[in-house]
């Protein structure tokens, strides 16, 4: 699955989570409860995405994996951004993504908080 794929499917599976393009084609914006945690999008030919991080957490991502790099066109201490490369594993990219989500979450106000909390909680019902 493409970079692009996976990090829309894992963000989308979160509660409250809406995609738009207010920047125009070629870059999805995700966010929850209108706060940003992602941005989808090329650049200089190659896929890539914008996740929001923890600063001593974007500084370690940055020395251990040569595709993770200072967030582009963001703040630098407070995002990174993930380029496409075959040794991106699916398992960090999801985990990367929904601590971005974290993140974000973590700043809402009570009410947005307890809302999402109660939606992570839901499960599907079996049949």
């Amino acid at each position: 699955m493409s970079l692009h794929a996976n990090a829309a499917q894992t963000a989308l599976a979160l509660p409250e989570t809406t995609c738009s393009q207010p920047f125009g084609d070629g870059c999805d914006v995700y966010k929850v409860m209108d706060k940003v945690f992602m941005l989808s999008f090329h650049l200089e030919g190659k896929a890539a995405i914008n996740l929001k991080v923890l600063p001593d957490h974007g500084a370690m991502l940055r020395d251990i994996y040569s595709y993770i790099r200072a967030g582009w066109h963001m703040n630098k201490q407070h995002w990174v951004s993930i380029f496409a490369d075959e040794e991106l594993e699916e398992d960090l990219l999801q985990d990367l993504v929904l601590n971005s989500y974290e993140l974000v979450v973590s700043k809402l106000n009570k009410g947005q908080r307890q809302r999402i909390e109660l939606l992570m909680n839901i499960k599907p019902l079996e049949k």
